[in-house]
Order: structure tokens, then sequence, then C-alpha cells
């Protein structure tokens, strides 16, 4: 499943430069281990960790399992809101999106 980014983009170039960067950043970059279509979609995870992605991913395609197994291989490395978010889907989702070593 492809994320639809053109109503981000047109979005973007009616707002200053830095926050459609940061606009079309969050809406590609939760992506962690799991259901992952369901995870890209979910705010609390964008919000919470596209500074991880970006850091930690960079260069990786958002929507490919490349990046999902990225953010699982640099999971010790997750900064505390990132974590936060990951449990936070978690307990909304009953699920366990981030495997433990």
């Amino acid at each position: 499943m492809r994320l639809d980014t053109a109503p981000l983009m047109r979005a973007a170039r009616r707002r200053p430069p830095s926050l459609a960067i940061l606009s079309l950043g969050l809406a590609l970059a939760a992506v962690t281990a799991g259901p992952a279509a369901a995870q890209r979609e979910d705010q609390g995870l964008q919000l919470g960790c596209a500074n991880d992605y970006f850091r930690l991913c960079v260069g990786v395609d958002p929507n490919s399992p490349d990046a999902e197994r990225c953010m699982t291989r640099n999971r010790k490395r997750l900064s505390p809101e990132c974590r936060a978010a990951i449990g936070d889907y978690d307990r909304r989702t009953g699920g366990k999106s981030m495997p433990e070593d």
C-alpha cells in the first residue's frame, strides 16, 4: 500500500518550506516493525518517531520493508519519544510492534 502524497504536496506549496518538509516527513516517517500500513498512518508514531527515522534510516524508502527492518535494527538507539509513541501505539492496538532483543 502506497501513501498518497498528492494532498501533502498541494498543502506544502502553501506553507513555508520548513513546514512543508516537516509535513511530508511526518507523513512518510513513522515506520516500525509489525503491521506497517496501519503504523505508517498513525499520527502518534509519525510525530514521535520522525526524527529517529531521519537520523537512523536516512535514504531508506519509508514504504519499504527495509524501513521497518532499519527501525527494528536500531531499536536500542530510538529516542525516549519514539519508544513512548511505540508503547502508546501498542496499548491502543493491543499489539507488540517492536520485538524485544
